[in-house]
Parts: C-alpha cells; sequence; structure tokens
C-alpha cells in the first residue's frame, strides 16, 4: 500500500510539473495564433479596401459630369442618369466593341477548353511514344512572352489572309490559351480512378463516349476553375488585339477604350470613359460570382490530392 502510495503521489506530481511546464506554451501558442490572425484580418481588410474602394469611385463616377468629377470627386452624383452609359454605348462604339469581344472571347473559350481537355486527357490517361515530349512542350509554350511572337504571328496570318480579322484572333486566342489549359487540367485528369474509367469499358462505352459522359464530368471543378482563368485573360488581352487586329470595325474592348481614350485627349468627357470602364469589367465580375463556388471547390479538391 505504502508502495503504491508513493508511485501515485509521484504521478500526480510529474503531471502537476507537467501541466506548469506546458500551460505557459500553450498560452503562448494561443496568443501567437490570436496575433496572426489580427494582423492577416488587417491586411486583408486593407487589401479590400484597396480593390473595393477604386471601384466604387468608379461606378459612382459613372453617373456624374466631367465637371462634377473635379469639383466634387468623393460625393453622391447630383442625378442617377445613365445618359454616360447609353453615350458611351452608342456614340463612343462601346456597343460594337462589347459585341466582338463577346464573340471573340467566347468562341476561343469553348475551342480552347475542348480542345486543351482532350489533349491533357490523352496526356495523362495514355501512354504512347512522345507523350513526355508533348507535355514539355506544352510548358515551353507558358515561359514563351506573348511579345517575342507577334512578329511571326503577324506573316502567319497574313499569309493565311486573316489578319485584321476575327477569326485570326481567335484562333491566336486559342493558341496562346492552350498550353495553360493543358498544363492545368493534366494532374485532374491524372487521379481520377482508374475503375470508374474500366466500368465504363465494361459497359460498352467506347473512347469518346467515356471521355465525354465520364471522364469529363468527374474533371468539372478543374474545368470551371481553366475557364474562369482563361476568360479573364482573354477578356483582357491587349496586345495581341492591337498588333494583329488594326480594323476599327473588329476593335475588341480593350483597343476601345485604349482609342476612346487617346481620341478625347484633353477634352475627354470623364463620365463617358467612367461608364464605358465599368461596362469593360461587369462581365468579369458576373462571370467570377457564378463560378466562385466551383473555383474555391477546385483549390481545395487539388490541395486534398
Amino acid at each position: 500500500m505504502t508502495a503504491s502510495t508513493s508511485h501515485s503521489t509521484d504521478a500526480s506530481e510529474e503531471a502537476a510539473v507537467s501541466s506548469e511546464v506546458h500551460a505557459p506554451r500553450e498560452k503562448t501558442g494561443r496568443a501567437g495564433d490570436r496575433a496572426v490572425t489580427s494582423i492577416s484580418h488587417v491586411v486583408l481588410g486593407l487589401w479590400a479596401a484597396l480593390v473595393i474602394v477604386p471601384l466604387l469611385w468608379t461606378l459612382l463616377s459613372s453617373f456624374k459630369t466631367s465637371s462634377e468629377i473635379f469639383s466634387s470627386p468623393f460625393t453622391l452624383p447630383a442625378s442617377w442618369s445613365f445618359d454616360n452609359y447609353v453615350s458611351a454605348w452608342t456614340s463612343e462604339g462601346i456597343g460594337r466593341y462589347f459585341v466582338n469581344t463577346v464573340l471573340v472571347v467566347g468562341t476561343a473559350l469553348v475551342l480552347v477548353m475542348l480542345l486543351g481537355s482532350m489533349c491533357a486527357y490523352v496526356l495523362a490517361r495514355f501512354s504512347f511514344p512522345g507523350n513526355r515530349l508533348i507535355y514539355y512542350l506544352m510548358l515551353v509554350g507558358l515561359t514563351f512572352p506573348i511579345f517575342l511572337a507577334i512578329v511571326p504571328l503577324f506573316f502567319v496570318l497574313k499569309g493565311f489572309g486573316i489578319l485584321n480579322t476575327l477569326p485570326g484572333l481567335i484562333i491566336t486566342y486559342v493558341a496562346f490559351a492552350l498550353p495553360f489549359t493543358v498544363f492545368f487540367l493534366y494532374p485532374f485528369f491524372r487521379v481520377l480512378p482508374q475503375d470508374v474509367s474500366e466500368a465504363a469499358e465494361i459497359d460498352g462505352a467506347g473512347e469518346w463516349r467515356k471521355f465525354f459522359q465520364v471522364m469529363l464530368p468527374m474533371a468539372k471543378p478543374g474545368i470551371a476553375s481553366v475557364a474562369i482563368f482563361n476568360f479573364l485573360g482573354l477578356w483582357n488581352q491587349f496586345l495581341l488585339p492591337v498588333a494583329l487586329n488594326t480594323n476599327r470595325d473588329n476593335y475588341v474592348l480593350s483597343q476601345g477604350m485604349a482609342a476612346f481614350a487617346s481620341r478625347a485627349g484633353y477634352n475627354t468627357d470623364y463620365g463617358r470613359l467612367f461608364a464605358a470602364v465599368v461596362i469593360t469589367i461587369v462581365p468579369v465580375l458576373i462571370v467570377y460570382v457564378i463560378f466562385q463556388r466551383q473555383l474555391q471547390g477546385s483549390v481545395s479538391q487539388g490541395a486534398g490530392k
């Protein structure tokens, strides 16, 4: 009894000493976590303010006249009129440029997602001579600066008779977005379960049906994410249209905005200009809001893998 009592006493004393030693560490760790959390929230708040405040200011300025913008830049508009939007859409040609942009970006996005997903699927699921070589060439395409290809592209499109045309711009967009699409989708197709593919083959599905009805839906989060990234990149593209599309009737929004600002000079109607800017960025915001859940899902899925 005495021995057992002494052992229990020693154990309790060791537990007490251990708790006394670890308690300050736990308190220090919790205090450090709270400090990191607070600092992170402050930094994120400042970053959000840097992004949101200019957007709100641009939106408010789009309802003002130029005199209002200079006299009271941070106040609400005297009247909430859409005259600036109507004028920018019609008089300044933003409507035509918007339609051209939707046509070019929409067509290019569909083509690059179709071709890129098929290419990534084949490279990820099939073994054949040159498989790795093609994949590495795609990676090389990611490192190739756009401005180095402007002159060769100019003569290639001119030789095919599609320079200064919307089809020529669509083909160029697809070519430059394809490497990133393949690189992004390759790991998604790579980790898809093999037993699902084998089950589809047992049920009599051919390669085309297995890809479009089985494998492609399983990679939906990755496809939605890369579609968002491609849309943002193509919608905001400026260098390629300026160099390869000088026909004013085929201008896209980035060219139209630059032409609008340079044409006005010192007599710029800033109300119209800000209205045109809002028209340009609203589609991007809408697309992101619609697909943000898919983007978050793909990021968490990629982290889990």
